[in-house]
């Protein structure tokens, strides 16, 4: 729990600096930074956008349409540098970029399926889902997307997804102690739950593996 609420404590305070000396410019880099790697959560940025920088200094409401603009402007840069990369790059580069940020390549194949689906409404929609919306870009440069299409579909689904983000984080940030209380009471919980999921998982495929040995072992025999 001390941990915890070092950690809440240290990225309340950075978000705090950054705003306080930069802005919307601050917002807009980091969510480049969200839509290039992955790594920042937009939940996070964007929430605490709208109540560091819009409740907190008792500013109308209006500006949560206007920060979405500038919000959504950084996340359609973040997500055309790696379009530009999956374009220029292929997908050798792809798979050695998401080791770093600890993308399994199956998940990436995942999306990209979606993508000969769906094409630009995957882009578009793939805006506001959790767990897609960073790599949706990808299997859009792969495919050689047109970049205006990519680049519009993109901009109206990030300035939904970043316009609703900031209006929760200015209807609630001023909530934020007692939300905070319950996501600690609620933590151990749901990091028990996540154990017993992973156990559950790789039971599962272990035992599905074990028949394809006994297979092959057959085989050999």
């Amino acid at each position: 729990a001390i941990l915890i609420s070092q950690i809440e404590t240290w990225i309340l305070g950075s978000l705090q600096t950054l705003y306080d000396a930069w802005g919307w410019a601050g917002v807009a880099l980091l969510m480049v930074f969200e839509n290039a790697t992955g790594i920042t959560p937009s939940e996070i940025i964007l929430g605490l956008a709208g109540w560091m920088l819009i409740e907190q200094h008792g500013l109308h409401p209006a500006l949560i349409f206007s920060g979405g603009l500038v919000a959504a402007i950084g996340s359609v840069t973040g997500s055309s540098i790696t379009y530009w990369t999956a374009r220029l790059g292929g997908r050798p580069l792809i798979d050695k970029m998401a080791r770093w940020v600890r993308i399994t390549p199956a998940h990436i194949s995942r999306v990209e399926s979606q993508f000969h689906r769906w094409g630009s409404w995957l882009v578009f929609f793939g805006r506001v889902m959790p767990g897609v919306r960073t790599l949706v870009s990808i299997p859009a440069g792969l495919a050689r997307m047109p970049f205006g299409v990519f680049s519009i579909a993109t901009f109206f689904g990030a300035y939904i997804w970043c316009t609703l983000l900031l209006g929760a984080g200015y209807a609630l940030g001023q909530e934020w102690p007692l939300i905070s209380a319950y996501v600690k009471q609620a933590l151990p919980y749901l990091l028990a739950l996540g154990v017993v999921g992973l156990v559950v998982y790789f039971w599962f495929k272990r035992c599905a593996w074990l028949p394809n040995l006994s297979g092959c072992r057959a085989c050999d025999e």
